[in-house]
């Protein structure tokens, strides 16, 4: 069975470019264009891997992780990774201490590598 995949991220050209990526590998892949409407799609549980931007409208990455603190959904879903290109913030220094489980530095990522980092991820 394919692998359900959520990317939450509010520029239209990252979302369009991983979603196809990852939609030619073979996974399912949902899309959120903001922290608020992320959140709102996680609760529902049922994905294998969560790939969300740190700097969002509405709801920045560290809110939405705060917020599955906050309110705890019961459906469950796979690790929570940060997409991002601030590796070196404190922002992400910070979501990672609120449950994300690692992050992706998107300028460092060709297809084929994201394909793989996402299926190590998965663990498949």
């Amino acid at each position: 069975m394919a692998k359900k995949v959520l990317i939450i991220d509010d520029d239209l050209t990252n979302r369009a470019v991983f979603e196809s990526v990852l939609t030619d590998a073979g996974y399912i892949v949902t899309t959120a264009d903001d922290g608020e409407d992320g959140f709102n799609k996680l609760s529902l549980g049922g994905f294998d891997l969560i790939i969300m931007d740190v700097m969002m409208p509405k709801l920045d990455g560290l809110g939405v992780l705060t917020k599955i603190e906050e309110t705890n959904p019961k459906p469950t879903n796979g690790p929570i990774v940060l997409f991002t290109n601030l590796s070196k913030d404190p922002a992400v220094e910070e979501a990672l201490k609120h449950g994300a489980s690692t992050y992706l530095v998107k300028s460092e990522l060709a297809p084929d590598v994201f394909v793989r980092k996402v299926q190590e991820l998965i663990g498949q």
